[in-house]
């Protein structure tokens, strides 16, 4: 099946948030209702790409697997449904977060980076639950008990608080900058 698109992004080799930036930026040069074709390699492109769809108000049409490479496919909004993206509005600092891990507090984190990236250096005690999971998972974490998210930079973690919170979830807050510039304790698991 060939899709005809209007313009084709190589975000390979890119880890997030790039795919997103690049496909932001590009979204904003087509015209409505003309569809994107972003080629990527980083697998976590595939939530991040949907859920930033969902929340700019373009429309995600699929993706297609062609060997290492996914192809996303997007169309562009008309003016009147495009939604102001807004960051999400609770956030804590990693170095509060820090402090908090370091004086042994019970604490839910929720780490939504893909498998591998969990694996290899997580804050004690998180739980992995991937972006792309979280709705179907979300039934794991107490919806009325204060919950930390997050990510490498504070992106998939952004989204992932505004889908809790949408989904009822009463004490969320986005870690930022995320593990990308954590310095506090990690643990692997390799």
């Amino acid at each position: 099946m060939n899709i005809k698109t209007d313009r084709v992004l190589d975000a390979k080799g890119l880890a997030c948030p790039m795919p997103v930036v690049k496909t932001k930026k590009a979204m904003n040069e087509l015209k409505p209702g003309q569809v994107i074709e972003v080629h990527a390699t980083d697998k976590g492109s595939l939530a991040d790409i949907r859920a930033w769809a969902k929340g700019s108000g373009h429309q995600y049409l699929g993706t297609i697997e062609d060997g290492d490479i996914l192809k996303h496919y997007l169309r562009k909004a008309g003016h009147s449904e495009i939604k102001k993206v807004k960051t999400f509005p609770y956030t804590i600092q990693n170095e509060e977060l820090q402090k908090k891990v370091e004086a042994g507090e019970r604490l839910t984190v929720v780490d939504v980076r893909e498998p591998a990236e969990y694996r290899f250096g997580h804050i004690p005690g998180a739980i992995s639950i991937p972006l792309g999971e979280l709705e179907k998972r979300a039934h794991e974490l107490n919806r009325d008990g204060k919950i930390y998210v997050v990510c490498r930079t504070g992106n998939r973690s952004d989204l992932a608080a505004k889908q809790l919170a949408d989904n009822g979830f009463k004490d969320v807050e986005n870690v930022v900058q995320g593990m990308a510039e954590w310095s506090g304790p990690v643990e692997k698991n390799q």
